[in-house]
C-alpha cells in the first residue's frame, strides 16, 4: 500500500514526520534512483527508498524495538544533544534508530520510553489524541 515518503521514513525510525521532511526537501530521499519530492507516494514492498543511499527496509521485515528507559537526573530527553550533555540514547548500547516518546526536564528523573515505532510515538504524542502527559504521585 502506498503511504507518503516522511510516513515510511518516520516508520523505519529517522525521525519525526516533520524531520524526515526536511531529508525530501534536501535531496537526501531517493525512490527507484530518483530523488524524492514531498508529497511524493511510495509502497516499500514495490519500490525501492532510500536515504543518503541506504535502503529503507522491506515493510516485512522491519522490526520495532521499545525499551522503558529510566532517565536519571542531569540527562536530556532527547535522541541527540546540542552540547556536550549526555542524553538518553546515550545509555542505550544498541545501534540504530531510538528516540524518545515524551520528554522529562534535564533536573527531572523518571520512566521514558524509547522506541523507533513512529507510529506509536505519533498516536502516544499527538494532541488530536488526547493522552496525559504529565502525571504526578
Amino acid at each position: 500500500m502506498e503511504e507518503r515518503l516522511q510516513k515510511l521514513l518516520a516508520q523505519a525510525g529517522y525521525g519525526s514526520r516533520r524531520r524526515c521532511e526536511e531529508f525530501i526537501i534536501a535531496g537526501r530521499v531517493r525512490v527507484n534512483g530518483q530523488v524524492a519530492t514531498l508529497g511524493q507516494k511510495a509502497d516499500l514492498s514495490v519500490d525501492k527508498v532510500t536515504l543518503d543511499g541506504k535502503a529503507l527496509p522491506k515493510a516485512e521485515s522491519l522490526t520495532y524495538t521499545y525499551i522503558a528507559l529510566y532517565k536519571p537526573r542531569n540527562v536530556l530527553s532527547a535522541a541527540e544533544g546540542q552540547d556536550d550533555r549526555e542524553t538518553v540514547r546515550d545509555l542505550i548500547p544498541l545501534e540504530g534508530h531510538l528516540y524518545p516518546v515524551g520528554r522529562l526536564d534535564f533536573d527531572s528523573e523518571g520512566l521514558i520510553l524509547m522506541t523507533n515505532d513512529g507510529g506509536l510515538t505519533n498516536k502516544l504524542t499527538h494532541p488530536k489524541f488526547g493522552h496525559q502527559k504529565n502525571i504526578a504521585f
